[in-house]
């Protein structure tokens, strides 16, 4: 059995440390049940041995020590007993040091060695939870308290406020359930304060987002003076800026300042924020000098954006020059923090690197990075446009002077886009011939500058109507930079003016494949294929922009006017009508939808839309005709004088109104009215075979003595028209250069006013112009003046065709029953 017992060495050994990697069997626990000797040691009395405790005196000083170097002793107990593994008698002591093992001081005798305690069989299983206890049912209620808040969070940030603000009001009456359940369980200094904050305060970000201010400002309230919370001080600028919202600007100020006030030094950004919010608040108050000691502070402590723009603002609005431009200078000299493009320009060729770059190129912080410095150039352009004319004594010098600024910072690109926008101002300004000279400054320039100033003189050229100058410098535009889909919009609108449609749509097509938010290029090649007559891609190409611009009242009047020519007047009716929903004051959408209307039939809807474009815009002449024509169709002729008397103010030497205005009267019975009416055409209009027609029909029915006065003048008229058209066809007979200069000369005559037939024939030219009828005015035939006259034609109303344009020409302006009745015995 000894050799299992290592005792303390006897002797020196050279090498102290020597034996350690040795493999010692007496660690082998998979021989251990097979050993005897082991198994004897585990049954002796160590395990009856008592514990050693205090009352037991120290035996230290009895007990000699055995070390490597001196005479090795046996060792005796705290109970005198011989130390583990000393021989006494022939017996040894079992070994202690490998409790670890397995060994316990209460392990009973003789049992088996189970080290693992395999013996003792499966482990107990978990004891269930008691869902029935106070606690569990307070845990589980605020588990769900956590869920709905995460719930009303995540939809607020998809932007479904009203579902939000749902899951807010539930978490917050089951917070109240929970805070009772506490109290009848535990003491109120266990309730989670932290649960009712969150709540509080997501219920109140949610009554703000819905725009329920009222409901905010007490949820807010009661947060703030609530004094176990701690930190809810800082809420007041929330409820500062509900004030704002509401424009309480007095008692935003005050909240703000009440914020300002309970936040510590320490937190600088967030009193930096803050003190921004009361600047603007100032601004919006028109109280300027406030407002610029705040953005002072702000610039002095920690210089922003924001804070320079609003500054420059504020100088503007009380117009000091010289503190302006130190302003703009602050403001140029705010640092931009972004990293230089040449980071993200590999100087080698390293696989890795050129991988590495290309991963960060677009990522995140790039993204920020750029929008940062696009908001930077934002504020310094709107400033200098801002201020440019105030600071020197001309815009122009004004500009020069900024340019020579940005030129000196860090922002050198945009002293270009300046000059340009300096081009622009001249244009406002209508003086076409410096913007012209500005832009042709920069034909030396870098190709971007060169195409962008390239581009605003074709556009200037193309609104001048100087097309071949346009499509120069779009051809320069383009040239300098083949990717500008601008330039490439107007070269392909030059195109377009000569009339080249399938090569414009080339150019537009190509804008759009640079560039496909293009939507210029979008719009224009939309219009080329309705020109080409290719509806079907014209109506995809205004759809796909309709999904692009929603409220373009452009793109929805050119959807609707496809649908007309496609002959879809329902569809077109639906796209108008959305039309007039983003413009509702718009008279020709209006009418256009009457027209359909009437087209279809439904007079009603027809007259409705009419009439709302008449009181919009009293002045168009076609739907004024359409509003007296309707009123005659429906007997009401008293109204429709009104709209024919605003006709001929509109047209005082179209007479044809007034003989409306004439007929109106004769048919509404007022006899005497439409005398005298005619009666003052014939004196505006002593030429006109109708109103002498008229006033013989007239004079003779009443009786009256000037009818042979008129039926005289009648006559002469008619003679000379006659000599007029035999003349005409005299000439038409002869040869074709004599028919030219019989012609010419007939021209000659109708331009003269020597003669009541010219100039009733440049009156029937000038009616045959018009829109919506293609016979002449007067009258082809003659009659005499006899006892059986009959009233002839009377003018004739000049309109869209429509279904009421062809019964009213068929009933005319001339009541055959009216001159029936009329005429002498």
């Amino acid at each position: 059995m000894m050799q299992n017992v290592h005792l303390a060495p006897e002797t020196d050994e050279d090498d102290l440390y020597s034996g350690y990697n040795d493999y010692n069997p007496t660690y082998d626990t998979e021989e251990l049940e097979n050993d005897t000797a082991f198994q004897q040691a585990v049954r002796t009395s160590h395990g009856r041995r008592p514990p050693i405790t205090a009352k037991i005196p120290s035996t230290a000083v009895t007990r000699p020590i055995a070390t490597g170097y001196g005479s090795k002793t046996s060792l005796a107990s705290s109970m005198g007993r011989p130390m583990t593994g000393a021989i006494q008698d022939g017996v040894t002591r079992p070994m202690t040091a490998v409790r670890a093992a397995g060994f316990t001081k209460a392990a009973l005798r003789g049992s088996a060695f189970d080290p693992l305690g395999q013996s003792r069989g499966p482990a107990p299983p978990l004891e269930a939870k008691n869902e029935d206890s106070p606690e569990e049912k307070i845990r589980q209620l605020e588990k769900k308290v956590n869920e709905l808040v995460e719930e009303s969070c995540i939809a607020n940030s998809c932007g479904d406020l009203k579902l939000a603000l749902e899951k807010a009001k539930e978490a917050g009456r089951k917070e109240r359930i929970l805070v009772r359940q506490r109290e009848q369980v535990t003491t109120p200094e266990n309730i989670n304060l932290d649960l009712t904050y969150s709540v509080l305060f997501n219920l109140a970000s949610q009554y703000s987002a819905n725009e329920m201010y009222a409901e905010a400002l007490n949820t807010y309230q009661v947060i703030v003076k609530n004094k176990m919370f701690s930190n809810a001080g800082r809420l007041k600028v929330n409820m500062g800026n509900i004030y704002l919202k509401q424009r309480n600007y007095s008692k935003a100020i005050k909240f703000y300042r009440m914020a300002l006030d309970q936040i510590p030094s320490v937190h600088k950004e967030m009193r930096i924020k803050i003190m921004q919010n009361i600047g603007v608040t100032f601004i919006k108050t028109g109280q300027y000098s406030d407002a610029i000691n705040s953005f002072e502070h702000i610039m002095s402590m920690a210089p922003s954006l924001k804070a320079g723009f609003n500054l420059i603002l504020s100088y503007f609005a009380v117009g000091d020059q010289d503190k302006m431009k130190k302003a703009f200078q602050k403001l140029i000299a705010v640092p931009l923090e972004v990293d230089e493009d040449d980071k993200y320009i590999s100087p080698t060729d390293d696989p890795h690197t050129n991988l590495v770059i290309e991963a960060i190129k677009n990522d995140h912080l790039r993204q920020m990075e750029r929008e940062r410095k696009a908001m930077a150039e934002k504020y310094i352009m709107t400033a200098a446009k801002l201020i440019a004319p105030v600071i020197e004594t001309s815009f122009a010098v004004g500009y020069d002077w900024c340019v020579e600024v940005v030129k000196a910072s860090q922002y050198v690109e945009l002293a270009n886009d300046l000059e340009i926008n300096k081009a622009i101002t001249y244009l406002r300004q209508k003086d076409f011939n410096q913007a012209v000279e500005t832009l042709k400054m920069f034909e030396k320039k870098d190709s971007r500058v060169k195409s962008a100033a390239a581009t605003n003189l074709s556009f200037l050229y193309y609104l001048e109507n100087e097309f071949a100058q346009a499509s120069s410098y779009a051809d320069l535009a383009v040239n300098s930079d083949r990717y500008n889909p601008s330039a490439l919009t107007n070269k392909g609108n030059t195109v377009f003016a000569n009339g080249d449609y399938e090569k414009a749509a080339e150019f537009y097509k190509e804008a759009l494949r640079n560039d496909s938010s293009c939507t210029e290029a979008l719009y224009n090649i939309g219009l080329t294929y309705k020109r080409l007559n290719r509806l079907d891609e014209a109506l995809d190409c205004f759809l796909k922009l309709h999904a692009i611009l929603r409220n373009s009242a452009q793109v929805l009047y050119q959807i609707a006017n496809i649908y007309e020519l496609m002959e879809d007047p329902n569809q077109a009716i639906e796209w108008l009508m959305q039309l007039i929903s983003v413009v509702p004051t718009d008279s020709r959408a209006l009418s256009k939808l009457g027209e359909l209307y009437d087209n279809e039939g439904d007079k009603s809807q027809a007259f409705q839309y009419y009439y709302e474009s008449y009181r919009y815009f009293p002045s168009n002449i076609e739907v004024i005709e359409w509003l007296g024509a309707y009123y005659i169709d429906t007997q009401f002729c008293e109204k429709a004088i009104q709209y024919f008397e605003r006709a001929s103010l509109i047209q005082p030497t179209q007479v044809k109104w007034q003989l409306m205005v004439a007929s109106c009267f004769r048919r509404s019975g007022n006899y005497q009215k439409a005398l005298d009416t005619y009666k003052d055409i014939h004196r505006k209009f002593p030429e006109n075979v109708e109103c002498l027609r008229f006033l013989v029909r007239l004079c003779t029915d009443i009786g009256l003595k000037e009818v042979q006065e008129y039926a005289t003048k009648l006559k002469r008229l008619e003679k000379m028209k006659e000599i007029r058209e035999q003349r005409i066809k005299s000439g038409r007979d002869g040869s074709g250069g004599s028919r030219s200069r019989r012609e010419g000369s007939t021209g000659s005559d109708s331009g003269q006013n020597c003669s009541a037939s010219s100039r009733g024939e440049r009156l029937s030219a000038r009616l045959r112009a018009l829109p919506g009828t293609n016979e002449p005015y007067e009258s082809s035939s003659n009659k005499e003046i006899d006892v059986s006259y009959v009233d002839p034609l009377g003018p004739q109303i000049e309109r869209p065709k429509t279904a009421a344009k062809k019964r009213i020409d068929e009933d005319d302006f001339a009541d055959e029953e009216l001159g029936d009745d009329l005429l002498p015995e």
